[in-house]
């Protein structure tokens, strides 16, 4: 074996000795020393070694993780340093000099150069902390490698990890005042490098470089017109080329056999528009990484409704199938209630309702619980014989929507009444849906052409432009920044991040760069809740994780408010901000925020606005929870030990920060009474103003009454939406656009 290669693992091995004292044991001496002795090629050496070293992993010696991410990033500071003509000698080479070839190369965006001078860019490489790379583990940095930091044009990888979460810091403070803007830099780094949190995948992947989106999330409503439909359509693709997940209501498209221009029975219903879009969803992937992720909803009183749950089943017509397609279900309290009377429900045609009642159902809900707009319009839709309508008992429904859960896991469940009611924007706009990760509920309408006229050997097209909703996330690491007290400093640069992203975003969809700049709105999220309390050795089915989460998310909720004030009252608050229930102080009367603390709260928000129109959403994190070390979201691990599986690899895992200490506060997610997630998330969701992407994990031999009881459990708690029933029989994707 070369010389170098024995003198690389000599340096390794005592690292690996100061970070893990087990491994100063002559047993795991031995083991580290046996990686290297089979090769005498030192590129192959490494990867038998990173293989042999995974292989010794089990949940008794979790760390071999570390073992396998250093000898991994071994071969990335080679690699990297080959491809940049670094010195002997030198992990991190010039960051001065990687920004003037990435640039010059049309990878990274000009500004970057245009904006920050050489003595600025080489003051912050100084700040590069390379010991960071060691927070990572094996999954987590190949992950990163390997969808994230920067090549070039033939694939080559030119970032190390440090520059990329540099880049990223320098591009979101790009347009902060130059005098501070130095320091916001070496915040956002320092919140970045740390692991204390991270951005969504698009800002994660796009961030500094000449192309792209860094929104994560968008929603749409489709209109009940051709050109509307094609229109949205277009929008669709448009968001996925760019790496966005998207949401889009069709609860206004007439439904099957409505009248077209008074000719009776010739509408299709939105089965065809919805084959539209799944084929969209195929053929216009996501930066080339994957297929598009659209997500449709549709109301449980439409008469599409029965085939619009049938879409995804994996028998039956297939000329009836959107098996790309995710669906959604908007649900209003009356519903539910009649599901639990065992009442009979009443399917309408949204087209009819309007022409013969002279309103439009989708656009009210119940403002009061068990009294409202919503159910007296419905009464009198029942009421009026001329509605032609399909009538099934509301529980055979109901039946239906979880039948196609246990087979699909979807559809998700949306809960429009309650969204509404706590909608802190209720003064400008409707909710109808949720994303397609059922995070993010914020207004939304349909954009509108008004007309179309040649001009001047010209083409001008003028539109009424709706709400169409984009939402900018990242996430707390809980596990990191709860245990190490940094969430007042954490949440103070984490507010000002995801609001610079609205500034320096490019967005394709202009009605969205409209409703972005309107509402400004973000979605500062969690993961890693299980971590957290494995690590606080918290059971998960106990009184004390309720009332921790209750605490912690009201903490979060009220740093989050507070930097959002102090941005108004430094940048000036969001264009739809007056008359919101930020500044009527309805927001803080509706959660019972009533201390002092609180108080105070919200006479500072009264004074100075909200830089932010929308604040919380907890989204899903699967790939960002890998790279950062902790589990996704506010969901239970599946497993203590598990297989990470891709198209190229498989790598184990196991849950972080296993230890004798924490093993058996690790419970797998389908041995959990989901009556305990959503007690816990019925006390989190009181200080998120937006949305939970919440799961239910069942096996496959529930049974229906159980399931049910899930799920009116979930509606009488205040939950706004429910994401996947995740069953043992079926195995479901994320959605990697919303993670963070």
């Amino acid at each position: 074996m070369a010389t170098a290669a024995n003198t690389k693992l000599g340096d390794w091995l005592e690292q690996l000795q100061q970070r893990f004292p087990q491994l100063k044991s002559e047993d795991y001496l031995n083991k580290v020393m046996q990686l290297w002795e089979k090769s005498t090629d030192e590129h192959e050496t490494w990867q038998e070694c990173i293989r042999r070293a995974l292989d010794y992993m089990t949940p008794q010696e979790p760390d071999w993780t570390f073992v396998a991410a250093g000898l991994y990033l071994e071969t990335l500071y080679e690699q990297a340093g080959k491809n940049r003509k670094r010195k002997d000698g030198e992990r991190y080479p010039s960051f001065y000099n990687l920004l003037l070839d990435l640039t010059n190369k049309g990878i990274y965006d000009s500004q970057l150069l245009e904006s920050y001078t050489q003595k600025e860019i080489e003051d912050l490489q100084c700040g590069i902390d390379q010991s960071k790379d060691e927070l990572f583990t094996y999954i987590g940095i190949v992950t990163l490698a390997d969808r994230y930091l920067a090549k070039d044009h033939d694939g080559n990888v030119m970032e190390l990890p440090q520059e990329r979460f540099m880049i990223i810091a320098m591009a979101l403070m790009v347009k902060e005042e130059r005098e501070n803007r130095i320091n916001l830099v070496k915040e956002a780094y320092w919140a970045l490098s740390n692991l204390y949190m991270t951005v969504a995948t698009p800002t994660l992947t796009n961030a500094g470089k000449n192309s792209g989106q860094l929104s994560s999330c968008f929603i749409d409503t489709m209109d009940d017109s051709l050109r509307g439909i094609f229109d949205c359509n277009t929008d669709a693709a448009t968001v996925s080329k760019n790496g966005g997940g998207l949401g889009v209501y069709l609860g206004k498209i007439r439904s099957r056999g409505s009248d077209i221009r008074r000719y009776k029975g010739n509408s299709s219903g939105c089965l065809p528009w919805m084959k539209q879009l799944n084929n969209t969803a195929v053929s216009v992937d996501q930066l080339g990484q994957r297929q598009g992720a659209i997500a449709v909803y549709q109301d449980i009183w439409n008469k599409d409704i029965l085939e619009f749950l049938d879409a995804k089943l994996n028998n039956g017509d297939e000329r009836k199938r959107t098996h790309d397609l995710f669906t959604g279900v908007c649900i209003p309290d009356l519903f539910m209630e009649k599901v639990e009377r065992r009442e009979m429900w009443h399917l309408f045609d949204p087209h009819e309702v309007k022409q013969v009642m002279g309103f439009a159902l989708e656009d009210s809900y119940d403002e009061e619980k068990g009294n409202g707009t919503f159910r007296h319009r419905y009464a009198a839709c029942v009421r009026q014989e001329e509605l032609s309508r399909t009538v099934i008992p509301a529980i055979e429904m109901m039946k239906r929507i979880m039948k196609s859960q246990l087979e699909t896991g979807a559809p998700f469940m949306f809960y429009r009444d309650t969204v509404n009611r706590l909608n802190p924007n209720k003064h400008a706009g409707m909710i109808y849906c949720s994303n397609l990760c059922t995070e993010i509920t914020q207004n939304q309408s349909a954009t509108k052409v008004i007309s179309e006229a040649a001009e001047d050997g010209k083409i001008l097209i003028t539109k009424e432009p709706g709400d169409f909703v984009v939402c900018n996330l990242s996430s707390i690491s809980l596990a990191r920044a709860v245990t190490a007290g940094v969430l007042e400093r954490l949440i103070k640069i984490q507010v000002r991040m995801l609001d610079n992203v609205i500034d320096v975003n490019t967005l394709d969809v202009p009605q969205a760069a409209l409703t972005n700049k309107k509402y400004r709105a973000i979605g500062l999220g969690t993961f890693g809740w299980h971590h957290l309390l494995a690590l606080k050795k918290i059971g998960w089915e106990t009184e004390e994780a309720v009332i921790f989460a209750d605490e912690l998310y009201e903490q979060i909720n009220y740093l989050v408010i507070r930097a959002s004030a102090e941005l108004a009252a430094e940048k000036g608050a969001y264009p739809a901000c007056a008359g919101s229930e930020w500044m009527n102080g309805n927001y803080f009367e509706a959660r019972g925020y009533e201390s002092d603390k609180w108080q105070e709260l919200r006479h500072k928000v009264a004074n100075s606005g909200m830089r932010n129109g929308y604040l919380l959403a907890v989204a899903p994190n699967a790939s960002t929870s890998i790279i950062a070390n902790s589990t996704p979201s506010i969901d239970p691990v599946f497993n203590r030990l598990y297989s990470e599986e891709k198209k190229n690899y498989r790598i184990p895992v196991t849950a972080p920060d296993l230890s004798s200490e924490t093993y058996w506060f690790y419970k797998s997610a389908f041995m959990i009474n989901q009556h305990w997630s959503i007690r816990q998330n019925s006390a989190r969701q009181r200080h998120v103003d937006q949305s939970l992407s919440f799961n239910l994990y069942v096996t496959n031999q529930i049974k229906a009454k159980e399931l049910l009881n899930l799920h009116l459990d979930a509606w009488n708690s205040g939950l706004k939406t429910t994401y996947y029933t995740r069953s043992t029989s079926t195995e479901l994707e994320g959605c990697d656009s919303c993670e963070s």
